[in-house]
């Protein structure tokens, strides 16, 4: 299984990718910063700055089923806010 798992494109990631040059990820829960960053430069081609990792928890959803309440569990992860240096751009529309 590879480090990036896909990109993040939401409007709050999308603003800041236009003014901050920052870009977000959801990578593997194994990964660290240094495997990250190298992922990223050999993937898109671009000089990375600084990169910031969070994990999130699963989240515990349920619904009302004809049999009762399903209670379900959503995965755990791990994301990446990718921050490029200076004229470094990632395109992630390029190749549709």
């Amino acid at each position: 299984m590879g480090i990036l798992i896909k990109p993040i494109i939401t409007e709050k990631i999308t603003s800041q990718s236009e003014k901050l040059n920052r870009y977000g990820f959801v990578v593997s829960r194994e990964s660290n910063k240094l495997e990250i960053k190298a992922a990223v430069e050999k993937m898109y081609g671009v000089k990375v700055a600084s990169v910031n990792t969070q994990q999130y928890i699963g989240k515990v959803k349920s619904r009302n089923t004809t049999r009762g309440v399903a209670v379900g569990r959503v995965n755990r992860g791990k994301k990446a806010i990718v921050t490029l240096k200076q004229g470094e751009v990632i395109d992630f529309y390029a190749s549709i």
